[in-house]
């Protein structure tokens, strides 16, 4: 063990801070996964446990692999994965979808001999932040027009977003507004953002007219997301109303002390309490004072990215800490803004507490990007210390 935590480099906080969401996990998902156990299972409830726990191991050992991974690394890595995300989305699209699933099964790819569903739109945002990254530490302090910058970065960008666009709208707006903040922190020239942003509307726009003419040509959840966000803004009662509705009762139950840990009641009612809707649950159980803890945890990390991207030693380091750590907590925060009806349902996990593989696991890899950065700065320091000085060495001969 000892040996362990002298290989483990970089930000240490980071490394607690992320261990603390994980261990705080288990009891909120082990309590909202008893619903699952008795109404899609055999009512065997630690199964989800030891499920929750491997996806949590698996996801530590990607962070640990990935942090000893030097971050200059990651510029070649990010431009061959874009083809291969490329492949996977356009697969997953392919596949013919679950009408019966209230998931879509068109979100997901079936590993084959392994047995285990994976989601490619969770990797190819990590992918995309990392290669904007370096297109734009490529480019910094270069005088460039916008027509140079359409075929290497943003061309990328419009093809995976395309191929998630038609069964994941809220994934495709987070990843597009993530781009967009990240090349503005770049130094990306403001007027051609505009005119990506434009482009971004215009094609969104023209994407719903086409599949709303042609729903059967072009498979897609158009209706869905469209009546979630009508419906919000109208307050009609919907099935994620009825989600919503579960999930304010299970805050208001929760008070400011929690009804205490596998308490809730909520969670025999509430769709997803697992994971879309954990944070109700934890609210429930734990109270206002157990959401402000995770808020804190999640803010906390947010501060720890900004010093990390602030010491990186390159541009590419600053923006690569940037790009794929702004994300975990952007994707946090709409969690708990879904749950308290501040924004419309978007089937956003909450990183590192619901439960689900994929979303841990490409949380963890984003981690362990973040702790390679970190872990260069804290090389060259410790370099710096280590060397010799030469009047400490003349002393000890005399």
């Amino acid at each position: 063990m000892q040996t362990l935590f002298k290989n483990i480099k970089g930000d240490r906080l980071i490394w607690a801070i992320a261990a603390l969401l994980a261990i705080f996990s288990f009891l909120p998902v082990y309590s909202a996964a008893s619903n699952l156990a008795y109404t899609g299972g055999n009512g065997n409830t630690f199964n989800y446990f030891v499920k929750h726990f491997m996806h949590l191991f698996l996801g530590f050992s990607i962070i640990y692999g990935v942090h000893k991974i030097p971050y200059r690394y990651f510029r070649g890595l990010s431009m061959i994965m874009i083809p291969v995300v490329l492949v996977l989305l356009a697969v997953t699209m392919l596949q013919p979808s679950d009408t019966e699933s209230l998931t879509n099964a068109k979100r997901w790819i079936k590993v084959p001999f392994v047995g285990f569903t994976f989601q490619p739109s969770t990797l190819a945002s990590v992918v995309l932040m990392v290669y904007v990254a370096r297109y734009l530490s490529k480019i910094k302090d270069k005088e460039v027009s916008f027509m140079d910058t359409v075929l290497p970065l943003w061309i990328p960008v419009f093809l995976v977003l395309a191929l998630i666009l038609p069964a994941n709208f809220s994934t495709t707006a987070i990843i597009f507004t993530m781009i967009i903040v990240l090349t503005f922190l770049g130094g990306y020239p403001l007027r051609y953002l505009a005119i990506i942003v434009g482009s971004g509307i215009a094609v969104l726009v023209m994407f719903v007219l086409v599949a709303k003419a042609f729903p059967e040509a072009l498979p897609n959840r158009v209706d869905t997301w469209m009546s979630r966000i009508e419906n919000f803004s109208n307050g009609e009662d919907t099935e994620a109303d009825y989600q919503i509705e579960k999930a304010k009762i299970a805050i208001a139950s929760g008070s400011w002390r929690g009804l205490g840990p596998g308490k809730s009641k909520q969670k025999n009612f509430l769709p997803q309490s697992s994971s879309d809707f954990i944070f109700a649950i934890i609210i429930e159980e734990y109270g206002l004072f157990g959401g402000f803890f995770l808020m804190i945890l999640y803010l906390w990390l947010l501060f720890r990215i900004v010093i990390v991207a602030h010491k990186a030693d390159t541009i590419f380091g600053k923006l690569l800490a940037i790009g794929v750590g702004l994300p975990i907590v952007f994707q946090a925060l709409i969690n708990m803004a879904v749950a308290v009806e501040l924004f419309p349902v978007t089937g956003q996990t909450l990183p590192l507490i619901s439960s689900g593989g994929t979303s841990i696991w490409m949380t963890c890899l984003a981690i362990g990007i973040i702790l390679s950065v970190s872990a260069k700065r804290q090389e060259i320091l410790e370099k710096e210390n280590n060397e010799e000085n030469p009047l400490e060495i003349l002393s000890e001969t005399i």
